[in-house]
């Protein structure tokens, strides 16, 4: 598992703190916090705050990307969204085929 760490902490956690925070209380396994003191002590973190803050809003944009893929996917199942796709592509379609003759005369 601390390999698995030191790999991931390859990029500087340095990043100022700049909004309100809240203070709490983390018990982490203590291989984990072996890591993060190493990469504050070898200047890719400037103190444990910023790590975890940074693991955590990374953590949190990747279950949201998470999410948003899982909308997609339900849209390719959704018969009435296939439909209106279907309709706006064929509406546009001859405009398509413009742009691309245009763009290829340009060429």
């Amino acid at each position: 598992m601390m390999a698995s760490l030191q790999a991931s902490i390859m990029m500087p956690y340095t990043e100022a703190i700049t909004m309100s925070t809240n203070r709490t209380t983390v018990a982490l396994p203590v291989d984990l916090l072996r890591g993060i003191d190493e990469a504050v002590r070898s200047g890719r973190a400037a103190s444990r705050n910023a790590f975890l803050a940074h693991a955590v809003r990374h953590e949190l944009e990747r279950l949201q990307r998470e999410a948003i893929d899982r909308q997609f996917e339900m849209m390719a199942t959704d018969a009435q969204y296939q439909r209106e796709a279907r309709r706006i592509a064929d509406e546009y379609a001859s405009s398509d085929w413009e742009a691309l003759r245009v763009a290829e005369d340009d060429s």
